[in-house]
C-alpha cells in the first residue's frame, strides 16, 4: 500500500507479494465526506470506506453492500495509538501499535490477524500488510485504509 496517498481523489493500486496489482483503492474527490472505495481489478466494489463526522470521536465506516460491516474509531484511553473495530457479524479486532508509522497489529482476541510494516520495503511511500491465513483479505485491507485516513 502506499502511505499518505490517501487523500480524497487519491488512487492507488495493492500488489500482492509479487508485485501484482490485486485491488485498487479509489478516492472519491466529490464527497463531502472522506470517501474510498477497495475494488478489484475489474473494478468490482468489494467494500465502501466512509469517514463519518460530527460523531464524539471520528470514526470510519467500513460498507459492504450497502450494509455496515464494521466500524474503525480511536481508543480513548492509553498512550500508544490503538483503535477499536467494531466487527457486525464477527469478533470484534484491536489495532495497536506505531500507526503514524505504519507499524503495528490487527488482532482479536490477542491473537494477531495481520502486521503492518514499512520495514519491509526500500520504497520510502509504501507499507506492507501481512495478513494471516484464513483472513477476510478485503476487509482487513478496507480496515487499514480506515485506520490510514483517521491517523
Amino acid at each position: 500500500m502506499r502511505e499518505k496517498l490517501l487523500s480524497i481523489g487519491d488512487d492507488f493500486w495493492i500488489e500482492n507479494d509479487q508485485g501484482q496489482r490485486v485491488f485498487k483503492v479509489n478516492g472519491k474527490a466529490v464527497r463531502i465526506r472522506d470517501t474510498f472505495v477497495l475494488e478489484d481489478t475489474s473494478g468490482n466494489e468489494l467494500a465502501s470506506i466512509q469517514e463519518r463526522k460530527l460523531s464524539i470521536r471520528d470514526k470510519v465506516d467500513v460498507k459492504r453492500g450497502g450494509d455496515t460491516a464494521a466500524t474503525v474509531h480511536k481508543a480513548l484511553i492509553g498512550i500508544r495509538d490503538r483503535f477499536a473495530i467494531d466487527v457486525k457479524d464477527g469478533e470484534d479486532l484491536k489495532a495497536h501499535g506505531n500507526i503514524v508509522d505504519h507499524e503495528y497489529q490487527i488482532e482479536r482476541d490477542g491473537r494477531t490477524v495481520a502486521t503492518i510494516s514499512k520495514k519491509w520495503f526500500r520504497v520510502r511511500e509504501s507499507y506492507g500488510v501481512e495478513i494471516s491465513a484464513g483472513e477476510d483479505v478485503p476487509l482487513i485491507l478496507a480496515l487499514t485504509v480506515a485506520i490510514d485516513s483517521l491517523t
